[in-house]
């Protein structure tokens, strides 16, 4: 019997084979002229003939575009080149040996390569590997692949998880990149915790019903289990680490969107919500089991919940009913109030293809942009518009991936209104894979 090919190698997700690079790209429309940085983003692209077991364990590709003064510079993609990528002995630790395939991030002076499992890879401005980095040494467990950095302090908060004791190590790094503080959080379990929310009081944790189980054999060794509640924890980020934990049926949560204390000092979080169905839906997909579906996201939706500490209560309240999954915000908001997020949709829940979506959760509306047939855009990524004052006053950018013309663009959307056309559209030499996460850097920063 033949084997399919798996899903996560195919379509929108076929790997590339090489390194390019491209310069003078061309531009439809006009880039805004405070667009002067790079787009970095990150994803699974393994070497040819390499067949992962699951799509997470791919290894790390970073896709590049560089803007200045109303040109497209450059585009370039490069491997993360890490001991896994290449396969050869290595005489590190096992936190070194990382895909590094997850996310990309800049903070302290270094741009950062990211996988949850592992200790960050350091990378160029022009994204050639520089080696593993372990903050001087001061980080001796894993590294999220989703830190925070708070927009006020300049601090990245992050922690390390584990299938094994100590299951949850939390620490902050200061603006300039050192950590300053580093400790194990008590209460936690062996749950797969893939991201984490802070305000700008607390540290906020999720333990959910997708735990360690030896049993699972796709590489990700976690799994659905229904004896597990999904718990939510909460702790200050000053003062003595007592963490509250607040139990909230049964759920799982890739990405946090925001979390903010409301008028009431209740703590709210948002994100989108995994049942059993829904879950293992997608892991099916993610490891190529019989049965998956089309789609890498089989039907997460936003939901809310409500923490609140007067009573040790949790609410949790659904948003929205579409499929959607790779939240953003913001920045500016990370930790307070915010009105506006941006997400992938995914096909179902009455739509026939992919789309970028904005959700205004202070009215319950949504603005859907359909991106075409044969095409699905990336992660939207929020840029400030020079002298904006409302929240939603920039720029979205998104990596299309077209199958028909087997292409890629860097759309730059109007994040105030998903309903205009592009505000630029850089064209880039070559369809880019669907991937995973990526920042905005400033030339400034």
């Amino acid at each position: 019997m033949t084997e399919l090919p798996k899903p996560y190698l195919t379509g929108h997700f076929t790997p590339v084979t090489d390194e390019i690079t491209a310069r003078e790209l061309t531009v439809h429309g006009t880039l805004p002229p405070e667009l002067n940085g790079r787009y970095f983003r990150n994803g699974h692209n393994p070497k040819p003939g390499v067949t992962p077991s699951h799509w997470f364990k791919g290894e790390g590709m970073i896709h590049g575009v560089r803007l200045s003064g109303g040109r497209a510079e450059w585009y370039r993609n490069r491997w993360v080149r890490t001991p896994y990528l290449d396969g050869v002995p290595f005489t590190g630790t096992e936190l070194e040996v990382s895909a590094a395939a997850t996310n990309v991030i800049f903070h302290g002076g270094r741009y950062l390569a990211l996988q949850e499992a592992n200790l960050p890879w350091e990378i160029t401005a022009e994204l050639d590997t520089v080696g593993v980095y372990d903050f001087g040494g001061k980080l001796t467990s894993a590294m999220t692949a989703h830190p925070r950095e708070d927009p006020v302090t300049g601090e990245l908060h992050f922690f390390g998880y584990s299938p094994f004791p100590p299951y949850l190590t939390y620490h902050v790094a200061s603006a300039s990149g050192e950590i300053v503080r580093s400790e194990v959080i008590d209460g936690s379990g062996p749950s797969l915790m893939h991201d984490f929310a802070i305000t700008r009081d607390h540290v906020v944790f999720l333990n959910s019903s997708v735990v360690f189980d030896h049993a699972e054999h796709s590489g990700i060794p976690y799994r659905w289990h229904d004896d597990v509640p999904f718990r939510i924890g909460v702790m200050p980020r000053t003062g003595p680490s007592r963490i509250t934990w607040f139990e909230a049926g049964q759920a799982a949560l890739l990405h946090v969107t925001n979390a903010y204390v409301d008028p009431d000092g209740r703590v709210v979080v948002e994100g989108p919500r995994y049942d059993r169905a829904s879950w293992e839906s997608s892991w099916k997909w993610w490891i190529g089991a019989p049965g998956h579906g089309t789609s890498p996201d089989a039907g997460s939706t936003l939901h809310r919940w409500i923490l609140d500490p007067a009573t040790g209560k949790a609410t949790d309240e659904p948003l929205d009913d579409l499929a959607t999954e790779f939240p953003s915000i913001n920045d500016a908001s990370t930790g307070a109030a915010n009105r506006y997020s941006y997400a992938i949709a995914f096909p179902g829940a009455g739509l026939s293809g992919y789309h970028t979506v904005k959700f205004d959760t202070s009215t319950g509306r949504r603005q859907l942009l359909s991106h075409g047939e044969h095409r699905m855009p990336g992660e939207a990524v929020f840029v400030p518009a020079e002298g904006g004052t409302g929240e939603d006053d920039g720029y979205l950018l998104t990596i299309v991936s077209d199958l028909r013309a087997d292409a890629s663009q860097l759309l730059v959307l109007d994040a105030a209104d998903l309903g205009k056309d592009p505000i630029a559209t850089v064209e880039l030499p070559r369809r880019v894979p669907a991937g995973i996460h990526g920042h905005w850097i400033e030339d400034d920063k």
